[in-house]
This record gives structure tokens, C-alpha cells and sequence, in this order.
């Protein structure tokens, strides 16, 4: 069924460092954006409720606006949204740090927070467009959505570290102020490396007729609104576990457990993430996401029967590794279901898609945990993946390829339109 590739395989791919480590710099700050905002407001306002709430709402203006900026950066060129971009997040990041510290009325950070969040530079879709243009249909394309989802891992692992160490032992505006700086310098690095971005449609050879086929809304491909409905299951997961397992561990008297048994739960979406990678699958990408989301959905259906931080601790494990094959296919699926003009938009949709799901997911789980009992917040990942799996199951259809057809083609076609069809076995 699959044979066996290697990373080192991946990593000789020609110029791939040259966008990977400026790529690594840039997106780090994406996982420190969250809490520094957290930490910051709460001091400053001295409320959990308020500062969740400039969070949250950066988080959905992120997810909202994202996909269109990657819309743009497939029209007209990464570096060229990418530089102004990073130049107004920057801006709007350290003005919300000066509003938060001068005291300044509720109302202001929330609009500092609207324009934070819709500038986020979309650096991890942007790789991942880098990647699909250089290795186009090679079998190493699910090793690099492999290799992709492992560094997301491990940004969202030290990001948060880094934040939180200097909001407390720094100065509680000192991750944000960091996360700014970090995005403008990463940001400018990686849109320096202008050899490795994929063409923009503005710069296509191929003219009108070209351009009229390619320029369509990543949104409006079939298989990539359902791919967005699994996304939004993955990022159910995700926010239902942070609240959920913080809930747990205080339940029993053990607030730092949490941080162990989130390690765990992320240790082995790592880790099947690599064994993932490895494999040369030789069965459909449409049908490993079936398989993979039907073993993710039966996982996290299993959580909220948990009692021990034992049995606890070997479903976070077995849920963490059903989460990066389902992701790994599905980005690995955009490569066949888009147009080359639209992929990096499509990838956003799909990372705005985690980012929304995980938003409500944490509203909602904190809810239940709030009026029912202890774990039911993880009733959350187990009815946003079955619900998930329900649209991809009746749905499965439109993530089957189509065949793409070069306008020249077209043309020639037309030209040879009375010959009579024949069978072709």
C-alpha cells in the first residue's frame, strides 16, 4: 500500500532552505499573538473576560480576512502582500500594546484587535504554496504538508513559551512587543526570497484566455468548501482539548498537569505527523482523509468517558495522532482539487478554518464545563468531528480530482471538433 520517502529527500529539494528558515522566523510570531494579547490586557485591565475577548475577536478577524489576502498574494505576488502587510501588523500590534497600557476605553482595543488580527501575515499557507510550486504532482508532495504540520507543532509549542516568559519575567507588554518586532524582521526575510514564490497571475505568460481559467476563488472550488467543514472539526478538537484539559486538571487538584497533558495530546500529532510524511501512499489522498477522520472522530468521541489522568492521557495521544494525517491529506488534496493561481488563498481557508473552529470550540466547551460537569467541554471534539465526518462522507465526491484542461488545449479541441468520439479503453 505505500512505500517509504525521506525527509532528507524533501530537504535537498533545490532552494528549499532558502524559503524554509526565513519561513520558520516569519511564522513564529503567529503562535505568540494569542497569549502575549492575553497576558497583556489582563494585566492591564485585570480581567480574564476582557482580555479573552481582544483576543478572540483578533482570532476571528484573522480567520475572516485571511483567505483574502491570500487571494491576493496568488493575483498579484507574495512579497507583494506580504511587505505591507507585516509594516501595518506591526503598527496595529504596538498600538493595541499603547492602548492597553495607557488605560484606554474597551472599545479602542477592540478595533486595535480587528486591525492586529487582519494583518496577521499568512506565513505557513505561503510555504506551503512554495512547496506545491516547486514539487507540482511529485509523490514528495504529502511529505512536505508532512514536514509542514510538524513545524507548525513545534512553533505553537515554543511560541507560547517565549511569550509567556517574557510577559512575566520581562515586562507584561513584552510579548507583544516582541511578537511585532519578530514579524516585521521575519516577515521582510521571507519576502526577500523572491526566487522560491510562485508565479503571480499578473505575471502569467499566457495572457487573457489564461487568465480568465485561472483566476477563480479558491472558495469556490466544491472540494475546498468541504475540506473547510473537516478544518473546522480539527480546530473543534484543538480549542475543546485546551479548555477541557485545563478543566480536568483543576478538577482533581492539579492545575500544572494541564501543561503535561497537552504535551501529550501534541507529542503524538508530532510524532504521527513524521510517520506520515515518510510514506509514499499509494491509496487515494480522498480516501485516506475518510479513513483518517474516521479514526480522528472515534478518538475524541471517547474523551469525555475519561475518569483517569491515565486513560486521559492515552486517548489525548490517540486523538493527537489521528489529527496530522487528516490535516496532511487535506492540505495535501488542495495541490489536486485548485488552480495554481489560488492555492495560497485555499491554504489560508483551510488555516482560517482550524483558527474559527478552535475560537468557538473554546467559547463553547468553557461553557459546558461551566453548567454541566467536569469534561464536558470534550463533548465539543467529539460532535465537531462526527458532524465533520458526516459532511465528508456525503460529500466524499467532490474531493475527487478533476482534469485540468490548458486553455491551448481548448482551442485545439475546438479546432478538431468534427471528428466523431470513439471508445478508448
Amino acid at each position: 500500500m505505500a512505500s517509504t520517502v525521506t525527509y532528507g529527500q524533501l530537504l535537498r529539494t533545490p532552494g528549499a532552505w532558502t524559503f524554509l528558515l526565513p519561513g520558520f522566523a516569519a511564522r513564529q510570531p503567529f503562535a505568540m499573538l494569542t497569549i502575549s494579547i492575553v497576558l497583556l490586557v489582563q494585566h492591564t485591565s485585570g480581567s480574564y473576560g476582557t482580555a479573552g475577548a481582544v483576543a478572540a475577536v483578533t482570532g476571528v478577524s484573522m480567520a475572516l480576512c485571511a483567505p483574502y489576502g491570500g487571494r491576493l498574494a496568488d493575483r498579484h505576488g507574495q512579497r507583494a502582500v506580504l511587505v505591507p502587510g507585516v509594516v501595518l501588523h506591526t503598527l496595529s500590534g504596538l498600538t493595541l500594546t499603547t492602548l492597553a497600557l495607557t488605560g484606554a476605553p474597551l472599545w479602542t482595543l477592540f478595533a486595535a484587535a480587528v486591525l492586529t488580527g487582519a494583518s496577521t501575515p499568512q506565513v505557513g499557507p505561503m510555504v506551503r504554496a512554495r512547496w506545491a510550486a516547486k514539487l507540482q504532482d511529485s509523490p514528495l508532495m504529502p511529505t512536505a504538508a508532512a514536514f509542514e504540520s510538524v513545524t507548525d507543532e513545534l512553533t505553537f509549542v515554543f511560541g507560547p513559551l517565549l511569550a509567556t516568559a517574557l510577559c512575566t519575567a520581562v515586562d507584561p507588554a513584552a510579548g507583544l512587543v516582541t511578537e511585532a518586532a519578530l514579524t516585521l524582521l521575519g516577515g521582510l526575510l521571507f519576502a526577500a526570497q523572491k526566487g522560491t514564490q510562485p508565479r503571480a497571475l499578473t505575471d502569467s505568460p499566457l495572457g487573457g484566455p489564461h487568465a480568465r481559467v485561472e483566476r477563480v476563488s479558491a472558495l469556490g472550488v466544491p472540494g475546498v468548501r468541504v475540506l473547510i467543514v473537516a478544518f473546522l472539526g480539527i480546530g473543534a478538537v484543538f480549542g475543546g482539548m485546551q479548555v477541557s484539559l485545563a478543566a480536568f486538571s483543576e478538577s482533581i487538584g492539579n492545575p500544572g498537569l494541564n501543561g503535561v497533558l497537552y504535551g501529550v495530546f501534541a507529542a503524538g500529532n508530532m510524532i504521527s505527523g513524521l510517520v506520515c510524511g515518510a510514506v509514499a501512499w499509494r491509496m487515494a489522498p480522498q480516501r485516506r482523509l475518510l479513513a483518517g477522520y474516521a479514526a480522528l472522530a472515534v478518538t475524541a468521541s471517547g474523551l469525555w468517558t475519561a475518569e483517569s489522568v491515565l486513560t486521559l492521557s492515552g486517548l489525548g495521544l490517540l486523538v493527537g495522532m489521528c489529527i496530522a494525517p487528516a490535516l496532511i491529506t487535506g492540505y495535501t488534496l488542495v495541490d489536486s482539487l485548485v488552480p495554481a493561481g489560488a492555492r495560497t488563498e485555499a491554504f489560508t481557508w483551510l488555516t482560517g478554518a482550524v483558527a474559527l473552529g478552535q475560537a468557538a470550540a473554546v467559547t463553547v466547551a468553557g461553557q459546558l464545563e461551566d453548567r454541566l460537569w467536569d469534561g464536558a467541554g470534550f463533548l465539543v471534539p467529539m460532535g465537531g468531528t462526527l458532524l465533520a465526518l458526516a459532511t465528508l462522507v456525503t460529500l466524499r465526491s467532490r474531493l475527487a480530482p478533476k482534469a485540468r484542461i490548458h486553455p491551448a488545449s481548448r482551442t485545439l479541441a475546438r479546432g478538431v471538433g468534427h471528428r466523431v468520439p470513439v471508445t478508448v479503453d
